[in-house]
């Protein structure tokens, strides 16, 4: 059930981010909806996942999380470094398993999904902000 409710909110969220955000909102938007996809690609059978570090979904968030530093690096806007800076903590979560090998499957899956929502919130929070802000700058010109 969780899977299906991240999916629709990433759904809504990233739809909200190319309509109403600019630049910064849709490139992270994008990259957030790329990702997600790369990793159900890259995920093993049930049975298999996360009892061993997962090293095709480490390079995935790896290659996340450098596009995410790339949006902030660019941005005029403080909540894309939240974003790289959450993504990189779920690294932490792939480098917690190589460090501790007996750490429990569900441990290590909890540590790299958990940051994803926080994510979401910051994204739609960051394209509602500019949207505001670029009303008031609207109607003030």
């Amino acid at each position: 059930m969780a899977p299906n409710l991240f999916r629709i909110l990433l759904a809504l969220v990233a739809l909200y981010a190319l309509v109403r955000g600019k630049s910064d909102e849709r490139q992270v938007g994008l990259i957030f909806v790329v990702g997600v996809i790369a990793t159900e690609l890259v995920l093993p059978a049930p049975a298999f996942r996360f009892a061993s570090v997962e090293t095709h979904l480490l390079l995935v968030d790896i290659a996340v999380f450098l596009g995410f530093t790339w949006v902030a690096l660019r941005s005029e806007r403080f909540w894309p470094l939240w974003i790289a800076g959450l993504q990189l903590t779920a690294i932490f979560g792939h480098v917690l398993k190589a460090v501790d090998v007996g750490l429990f499957s569900r441990a290590y899956a909890a540590a790299l999904v958990f940051w994803a929502y926080p994510m979401l919130l910051i994204l739609a929070l960051g394209t509602w902000r500019g949207q505001r802000r670029r009303a008031r700058q609207g109607a003030s010109a």
